[in-house]
């Protein structure tokens, strides 16, 4: 046995294993995961598309994918899908770091893979329209962030129903965009105000998210994509307004994106809508590691949802989004651990997620607010709260929906609008406790409080605002609301003339200065100041409505026609809208069109009595 055991060869040493090349073994991974945005005239400052180049950059793409950080992308794997995830996996990381370790090595030419084609430039293939500016913004250098709106003719021959959007920013220091639509033309009046392409600020009532949805770019976020059919309707004549956040720039930058535009060959089978969760009392103490900050609803209505935008600045750390079903069932909708200003995007599921009516979903923002922050804008830290600068905080959750119904949906929104409108009251309690001597803060309340149907409680702060600031036209105006409400309209006239002659050109203060002059049973003079209101803003909805009731309670329905046709396509979810625009299009004997804006009162709100009351006339006149 010993001669035997003697005699034994020994086993065979295992083979060592192939070197890893760029050629056979990298180049698949890049050329699916990378080259999108890490090509020629693309956003990433290099390209992986040879060899050569991404031999120079070996050692960063070794590094970055092995911190996780490239491919950009912000959720963890949980329990529902995320569509169009960029996570390498494990072993593709690995491949990655032993191609660097082993030399860098090109490989056989025969074992290249075809490099990815992207027709034209772009990644969905050759676009249907391609849209640019009519002349560029320069971003002038600076210290602080520029947000700023600039207006595309769309210029389509005819409406298009569009499916997906690419944005450019040919090389433009863009650190995100928003692109929404305005039918009213609204923004082109503004455009170039200034002597600048574009108007500043952040928020204008005519331009709209279209269809429900967000159209939001930022850098490696890829072509933004409807789901499946929900493509949305891109109106002959109307405008696109690119929303641009530009971070503070050292030297003189051309900004000149372009959008490129592609076509669904059918109309939308759904119309989803959009919804936003938010926390306004972010107070993080200078130093804080881990500040939370949270937001709960409860869903008044069945819904789908589809996908989720989070947003948060520079102190944003840790993202938890879940939600507890009616039976106790909690699960985790997203979770960003390491959350990143720089590559912020929304997320569609790769199937929609059932929530019912009662589920409560929860956000739960964490912030990093110390030293050990590198993204922290401020050294040493300072106290940061709300604000629509970078170097303030926010905590916005939007939640693109399905509901069953046209009633639900309006249910949805107007829920959410009213926990906004109380999540304002208490933001305008804290910043006045902590500071009445505010003029902004005290009329800030003020306003909140007219908003939610508290005049009594608005007065006393709005009369503060007026006494810290006399030239302040809102506070005015919004006293006079206050007053109105309370019946008081001699006092509230005289509060909102006052308004319209520090505010000649607010389309709002004319408005609620025609409300006071109706109710004064002033006629002519209101319709005046309505009209005021709508050579302001043409798309001023709330004029249009009143106008056209105040010129039909007065007999006048051929003159009131034209402004509830207006005020229904502004506020197409509105059921009082549409119930009104029945009754004057009955009045001048057009019934079949006055049977269709009542059935769409009444699928808004199948309890609205008025218009169940026309729909009974209707029928019994035998109008089909």
């Amino acid at each position: 046995m010993v001669l035997l055991a003697a005699c034994t060869r020994a086993p065979s040493p295992p083979p060592a294993p192939a070197a890893v090349t760029f050629n056979k073994d990298v180049a698949p991974i890049v050329f699916a995961n990378c080259a999108p945005c890490h090509r020629p005239g693309e956003v990433a400052p290099f390209s992986v598309l040879s060899y050569a180049d991404a031999a120079k950059h070996a050692d960063g793409m070794a590094e970055e994918t092995r911190k996780r950080h490239m491919p950009p992308w912000l959720p963890d794997r949980g329990e529902f899908p995320i569509l169009g995830e960029r996570r390498l996996t494990g072993d593709q990381i690995a491949t990655i770091q032993r191609w660097v370790d082993g030399g860098k090595l090109e490989g056989n030419p025969a074992d290249l893979p075809t490099p990815p084609s992207f027709p034209d430039g772009w990644q969905l293939g050759r676009p249907d329209v391609v849209l640019t500016l009519a002349k560029p913004y320069t971003l002038e250098p600076g210290k602080e962030d520029v947000y700023r709106n600039l207006v595309v003719r769309s210029a389509v021959a005819s409406d298009m129903f569009v499916r997906g959007v690419e944005f450019r920013t040919n090389g433009s220091p863009i650190h995100h965009a928003v692109i929404r639509v305005d039918r009213t033309g609204t923004a082109r009046a503004r455009d170039g105000a200034d002597g600048k392409p574009g108007f500043d600020g952040m928020s204008v009532q005519a331009v709209q998210d279209p269809d429900g949805q967000f159209i939001g770019w930022a850098p490696g976020r890829g072509p933004i994509v409807s789901p499946d059919g929900m493509p949305w309707r891109l109106e002959r004549g109307a405008d696109l307004v690119i929303e641009l956040h530009m971070l503070a720039s050292k030297k003189t930058a051309t900004i000149n994106p372009t959008i490129a535009l592609f076509a669904s060959t059918a109309p939308p089978v759904r119309t989803p809508l959009t919804v936003k969760m938010s926390s306004k009392l972010i107070d993080i103490p200078a130093g804080a590691r881990d500040h939370v900050v949270t937001d709960t609803c409860k869903l008044p209505v069945d819904v789908e949802l589809l996908s989720v935008y989070p947003h948060a600045h520079y102190l944003g750390k840790d993202m938890l989004v879940t939600a507890a079903w009616p039976d106790g069932t909690t699960k985790t909708l997203l979770h960003i651990p390491h959350w990143s200003f720089h590559w912020q995007q929304d997320y569609r599921y790769q199937s929609p997620i059932a929530l019912p009516r009662d589920t409560v979903v929860t956000m739960r923002y964490t912030y990093d607010n110390s030293a050990d922050n590198d993204d922290n804008p401020h050294a040493p830290p300072v106290r940061v709260r709300l604000g629509p600068n970078s170097s303030d905080e926010m905590a916005e959750l939007g939640l693109q929906v399905l509901t069953p119904s046209l009633a639900d949906a309006a249910l949805l929104v107007q829920s959410f609008a009213d926990r906004d409108a109380q999540a304002n009251v208490a933001l305008g309690e804290a910043r006045v406790k902590e500071d009445p001597a505010s003029a902004e803060y005290r009329a800030f309340l003020g306003k909140s409080y007219v908003e939610v149907d508290r005049p009594a409680d608005a007065i006393p702060h709005l009369e503060a605002a007026i006494r810290l600031d006399p030239t302040s036209a809102g506070a005015e105006s919004d006293l006079g609301t206050a007053l109105m409400a309370l019946n008081r309209v001699p006092d509230a006239l005289g509060h909102l003339q006052r308004a319209a002659v520090l505010a000649p050109r607010d389309e709002t203060i004319a408005f609620n200065y025609g409300n006071a002059l109706a109710k004064s049973s002033r006629p002519t003079e209101a319709a005046a100041a309505y009209a005021r209101s709508l050579a302001i803003n043409p798309a001023f909805a709330d004029a249009h409505a009143n106008l056209g009731t105040l010129l039909f309670t007065h007999g006048r329905a051929k003159e009131a026609l034209p402004h509830f046709a207006r005020a229904a396509d502004l506020m197409p979810n509105s059921a009082v809208v549409h119930s009104n625009y029945a009754s004057v299009l009955a009045a001048l004997g057009r019934y079949p069109d006055a049977l269709r804006e009542t059935r769409r009162a009444l699928d808004l709100n199948p309890d609205y009595g008025p218009a169940r009351e026309n729909l009974a006339r209707l029928q019994q006149m035998g109008v089909k």
